[in-house]
């Protein structure tokens, strides 16, 4: 009997060894070795060949004749190369499909023209395109003798444009070679004109480097208006627009700007000192009548600033 029940705790002791932690863990691993095994090398070559498959499909569908585009939508171009523009696009695209577009070789089509700045590309599934032309605007002309090349915003020289008398003229003693405007005083008076509102640019004949007044910019049958140099050019021209809708501004020879904190308006020198000459001839002329009252525009200019306007005798 006593032989018998030890036995019995022997199998219970080599029983609960089996069923304790390390017998558990490795259960554990062998089913995890079991859940995760690799694929097969059989099932790797037939996953391969879908997707080489899928690939080549996908290749052959975005050149193909399926999706050739064969309608061409060019907008936003005009000037004397419009056509010719519009000729380079239409080819150029017309060599792709609507699922593969290649912008550089768009940009690449119409490089010889400065006038195009950017290109606005979208497709219209399956044969259409629409390039959406974005043009250099000129606001002003490097002018030599006669000689005109209109110049955009960004100082590039628009070769392929014609000179026109409604931009303001840049004078220089020499036309500028290659792409852009490279002389400093030239490109300063290109910045002006660029942040000036696009509406005044009819209004302004030229802009020019003085030795005593920086760069100023002559209004047509207007005052000019000195910028000095080409800093604070927003404030500059809110400045100039508030000075030219202010009625006391009227008939003045100059706006100076120079200070866009305080702006003046008023008569050159030359037209005070003429202007006194002739009311001196007129006294004299009158012996015995009473005095007259002098011109408000010889008597020097007016300041605008935050306190308000205030004349400068003399």
């Amino acid at each position: 009997m006593i032989a018998q029940d030890q036995a019995e705790r022997l199998r219970k002791r080599r029983g609960s060894r089996r069923s304790g932690p390390l017998a558990r863990g490795r259960g554990r691993r062998r089913a995890r070795a079991r859940r995760f095994r690799p694929p097969r090398p059989k099932v790797l070559a037939i996953v391969a060949l879908v997707l080489g498959l899928l690939a080549a499909g996908w290749l052959w569908v975005r050149d193909s004749s399926l999706v050739a585009v064969n309608r061409v939508s060019v907008t936003g171009i005009s000037g004397p190369d419009a056509t010719q523009i519009r000729r380079a696009l239409t080819t150029a695209a017309q060599t792709m499909t609507t699922l593969d577009v290649s912008v550089s070789q768009l940009r690449t089509a119409v490089a010889p023209y400065q006038v195009v700045k950017d290109l606005h590309v979208s497709t219209q599934f399956p044969h259409g395109m629409k390039i959406a032309v974005a043009e250099q605007i000129p606001v002003a002309q490097i002018t030599v003798g006669w000689r005109a090349i209109p110049v955009a915003g960004d100082g590039t020289l628009l070769h392929d444009l014609p000179g026109s008398s409604s931009l303001p003229s840049i004078p220089l003693r020499v036309l500028p070679g290659g792409a852009r405007v490279t002389d400093p005083q030239a490109r300063e008076a290109v910045s002006i004109l660029a942040a000036a509102p696009y509406p005044m640019l009819a209004h302004i004949s030229q802009v020019v480097s003085e030795p005593s007044h920086g760069l100023v910019a002559q209004i047509r049958n207007g005052p000019s208006v000195y910028f000095g140099d080409a800093t604070a050019l927003s404030a500059k021209w809110a400045a100039v627009t508030a000075v030219l809708a202010d009625p006391g501004s009227a008939g003045a020879d100059y706006i100076d700007v120079t200070d866009p904190r305080r702006p003046a308006a008023g008569a050159s020198a030359g037209a005070t000192s003429a202007a006194s000459n002739a009311g001196a001839a007129a006294a004299g002329a009158s012996a015995g009548a009473s005095p007259t009252a002098s011109s408000p525009g010889a008597s020097g200019g007016v300041t605008y600033g935050s306190g308000g306007t205030s004349g400068n005798g003399g």
